[in-house]
């Protein structure tokens, strides 16, 4: 026993760590590489917002604040949604803005449901090499037996998750829901763990104005 804890014993001298810079799918709000949020509450457009940026990234146009900018590489999308049709929802989205539905794929759940943690999540992103990966909702992709409220089963779920992220430099990108609390921090109104919000680089909030109903507005 002793020797198997003295083989999992390493110091780390931050004088041999290379430094680099983070590389952006959308700077300075989605890294590559990293797990990004992005919650709401229900009706909010986070879908659709998630979906308009897939479409202009499949079709390699510019993202909102970048106009003017060289046209970039589209890329391969992974969209899970467990919350809305395919034929009748996610592609008629799709189509209305314009995507590039070759480059959207979706991994079939209908014989088994996916997870954080299945191999066939891995198994896409490696053939598609998608570069951008959306998990939505969140909690439809823990499993059964993990709860999100619990901090030691968040922490190891969302490890795992950066660790994919990071090996295939994709840009993870998880939604949520916010709880109804309205008088605390925006950051602590999502539902579930605030390890979610603790693990993530990059966390997007999505609601309307209250003057004008009709108008979203992103906020970092």
């Amino acid at each position: 026993m002793e020797e198997k804890r003295e083989k999992n014993y390493r110091l780390i001298n931050m004088n041999d760590v290379e430094a680099r810079k983070v590389d952006w799918l959308w700077y300075p709000y989605i890294p590559y590489g990293k797990v990004s949020i992005v919650q709401g509450d229900p009706g909010e457009g986070k879908t659709t917002f998630i979906l308009r940026l897939a479409a202009l990234l499949t079709k390699g146009e510019p993202l909102p604040g970048e106009e003017g900018q060289n046209l970039r590489e589209p890329i391969n999308v992974i969209y899970q949604n467990a919350e809305d049709g395919l034929e009748d929802t996610i592609k008629p989205r799709l189509l209305e803005a314009g995507a590039d539905c070759s480059r959207v794929m979706v991994i079939d759940e209908s014989l088994k449901s996916l997870t954080m943690t299945d191999e066939r999540l891995v198994r896409a992103i490696k053939e598609t090499g998608a570069k951008m990966v959306v998990l939505d909702p969140i909690q439809a992709y823990l499993g059964a037996n993990v709860d999100m409220h619990r901090a030691n089963e968040i922490r190891p779920l969302m490890k795992r998750v950066a660790v994919l992220a990071e090996k295939y430099h994709c840009a993870i990108i998880l939604i949520g829901h916010m709880n109804k609390n309205s008088n605390g921090k925006s950051s602590y109104r999502g539902l579930g763990s605030i390890d979610f919000q603790a693990a993530a680089r990059s966390v997007l909030i999505v609601g309307r104005i209250k003057d004008e109903p009709e108008i979203r507005v992103v906020c970092h």
